[in-house]
């Protein structure tokens, strides 16, 4: 079995159950087409229905011959391709990148809920995640986010498979050429993947070249610390639901003692309190609103539990009401 085709049905294999129907998510390039290429061979093999999702997202004046070579793939493999077509909302201060990401991923939910599945492989690899790695730490993001990105991933109620974080790109290309030597058929090329103007190509096309001449090794290497940080986020992770079940929290977990908080080492007390925000659907906040928001609760608990506190958080809000603290949504 090749080096690319093994990985992605050991990730297949090791779903809690075989699904019936699964998908992958094409973009016409080379890196989608090749994982497309051999989930085609591998679903064969196993006994699973496949499909092809292609957004189309019209940020290009060649959207639509992507589109039409994503189709000429799925007829070579004999496969079906449901297409999918978003408007990208540039507004609310995103980016163009994050805004077409998460209009990728809307698009994604809705094809696979039309189309019966539940699993879509997305064809990310080391160089990817190496990026990933690197922008994130530019950004200042926390030890779950030096993780990178995840092997299997729930979002929207549908599970994100990347069976190929650990292959290099290298060898995704090689299989592409031998395709394109046997049919004939060639990805298309994004002009956005190398134009430093956008973020992740400033990272691929000026930062990457400096490296791979100083450390050619450094994208297996920023991988392999971005495994170690997942392996890291979880073991505090499984720490703070433990302390969280010692904080007297109510049967649907929106609220815990302050008391019992209060006993907690300051690291932990952070920790506990990121974990019981996002279990509450609220959306993380930044360092400065964290230390804010620790002090305050801090403060509260040296003056007495009947000193009140509100605080607002990106559509919740926080309180305190006779010893212990509160989560809701805004209402």
């Amino acid at each position: 079995m090749s080096a690319l085709a093994a990985p992605l049905r050991h990730a297949l294999l090791a779903l809690p159950e075989r699904p019936a129907r699964i998908a992958v998510a094409v973009s016409g390039g080379a890196d989608s087409a090749m994982l497309a290429v051999h989930a085609a061979a591998v679903c064969r093999e196993l006994g699973i229905g496949l499909s092809l999702f292609h957004v189309h997202h019209g940020l290009q004046a060649a959207a639509d011959a992507w589109g039409c070579q994503v189709h000429a793939l799925g007829g070579l493999l004999g496969v079906s391709v449901a297409e999918a077509r978003v408007h990208v909302e540039q507004a609310g201060g995103k980016g163009i990148e994050a805004a077409a990401r998460d209009a990728r991923y809307a698009a994604l939910a809705e094809l696979a809920q039309a189309h019966g599945t539940r699993h879509v492989l997305l064809a990310h690899h080391r160089n990817d995640q190496a990026e990933t790695v690197l922008l994130r730490l530019l950004r200042g993001t926390g030890l779950a986010g030096m993780a990178a990105m995840s092997p299997a991933s729930l979002r929207d109620g549908l599970w994100y498979l990347r069976p190929w974080l650990d292959q290099d790109r290298a060898t995704i290309l090689q299989a592409a050429a031998s395709v394109e030597a046997a049919c004939g058929w060639q990805p298309v090329q994004d002009p956005t993947n190398a134009d430093p103007r956008y973020t992740r190509a400033a990272v691929r096309e000026l930062l990457a070249p400096v490296l791979d001449r100083r450390w050619p090794a450094w994208r297996g290497i920023v991988a392999r610390h971005a495994a170690h940080m997942a392996e890291a986020a979880q073991i505090l992770d499984e720490v703070a639901r433990e302390d969280f079940a010692r904080l007297d929290p109510s049967p649907d977990g929106v609220s815990f003692s302050l008391q019992a908080w209060r006993g907690l080492s300051a690291a932990r007390q952070s920790q506990v309190l990121r974990h019981w925000l996002a279990q509450n659907g609220a959306r993380m906040p930044t360092d400065a609103r964290l230390r804010d928001l620790l002090r305050q609760l801090r403060e509260l608990h040296s003056l007495g539990h009947d000193r009140q506190l509100r605080v607002e958080q990106a559509g919740h809000v926080i309180r305190c009401h006779r010893g212990r603290v509160w989560v809701e949504p805004r209402g």
